[in-house]
């Protein structure tokens, strides 16, 4: 009797100590640590191990070493990569990491998806598309093998690629395998904030005519989707972006830019893995915002949100929230529970939370 009990007093320790951590960090300020400023625009970033920032800009993408500030930019207009395309836009706004490389998405047409090793920075092109409608808005990966990219319709669903080989061929997902869009529903190439993961469960989110939440459980095998409450009906307006903190409890920001002091039908939580969503403190808090993320150990009750009206946090799960800059950001990731890196126009910087 008196080993079971050591036993099952050894594996509650084992089980406690796995747990994730949950803290506290009612946090009330932050200070600002600017990384680059330069006369570029950037709405991509993505983050690898801790130590080297990945970001697509409006003339192609970079990197950013964490640990030495070493910077080292790839110009598309200086390389003249788009002679066979003289309109062809340069501008990068879907980006990522998996183990071994990093991956850059370009906007329009031909849309052109590059693989960087992080070793040497060799570069390929590994997936084309020609379409006067091709718009791509993010990009996302499951694990090393496997990732996601999605975009605006070119027929009568969203475009989405998916690859299964570490990102060396991507194929697009016939729309007789994914659910309609409505006319006028799209997405917003505004934060690389489009996609969030949590294992194998995807959510891809849109705006415009319809706002709504595209769910894969299965790594982009099976797609449903669902009705949110954000305000929609216009070209502007929508959901910007979603994130989760766990298969449950996720939430989704966006609202109108062309209005961004409005705070009605802006942002929405939900509990049960997107099927149902809930408003946030209507007519409270921030208007638009272009990015919103959990911040890491924080249980799901804090919440941080950028857009070029600034920085504002929650700590009570989005019911109220505080300004804590003016700065003016389109993105945001977390290294860690207190620090982040931020990006906009004409800077990126690292956001340190007090």
């Amino acid at each position: 009797m008196r080993l079971i009990t050591i036993i099952l007093l050894v594996l509650t320790i084992i089980c406690c100590n796995t747990e994730d951590k949950v803290i506290a960090h009612d946090f009330s300020e932050i200070e600002i640590e600017y990384l680059l400023r330069d006369s570029l625009s950037v709405r991509a970033i993505a983050i690898y191990s801790d130590t080297l920032l990945g970001f697509g800009y409006n003339k192609g993408y970079g990197f950013i070493n964490l640990k030495t500030n070493e910077k080292n930019l790839i110009n598309f207009e200086i390389t003249g990569s788009n002679e066979e395309y003289p309109n062809w836009v340069a501008e990068q706004r879907a980006v990522s990491f998996n183990n071994t490389s990093f991956f850059s998405l370009s906007i329009g047409s031909p849309a052109r998806l590059r693989k960087i090793s992080i070793n040497n920075k060799e570069e390929k092109i590994v997936y084309s598309e020609i379409n006067d409608k091709v718009f791509y808005d993010a990009m996302a990966f499951w694990n090393t093998r496997e990732g996601i990219a999605m975009g605006d319709p070119t027929t009568n669903c969203l475009s989405i690629l998916i690859t299964r080989d570490e990102g060396e061929t991507w194929s697009k997902v016939s729309c007789d395998n994914l659910p309609k869009v409505f006319d006028g529903e799209a997405a917003f190439a505004a934060s690389n904030g489009n996609i969030a993961i949590i294992g194998d469960e995807t959510w891809i989110v849109s705006g415009g005519m319809k706002s709504r939440v595209f769910y894969s459980p299965d790594k982009g095998k099976t797609w449903d989707v669902f009705a949110t409450p954000i305000i929609e009906g216009k070209q502007t307006s929508g959901v910007y972006s979603v994130d989760f903190y766990d298969k449950n409890v996720g939430i989704i920001y966006g609202g109108d830019y062309t209005k961004p002091k409005d705070n009605i039908a802006n942002k929405a939580i939900t509990n049960d893995g997107g099927k149902t969503w809930s408003l946030l403190s209507e007519g409270k808090g921030p208007g638009y915002k272009s990015c919103v993320r959990y911040i890491p150990n924080g249980g799901g009750k804090e919440i941080a949100a950028v857009g070029f009206t600034g920085i504002s946090i929650s700590n009570d799960y989005g019911k109220h929230w505080k300004e804590l800059s003016k700065e003016g950001f389109y993105t945001l990731r977390f290294i860690n529970d207190s620090i982040a890196i931020a990006a906009g126009k004409g800077r990126i910087a690292k956001i340190i939370f007090k």
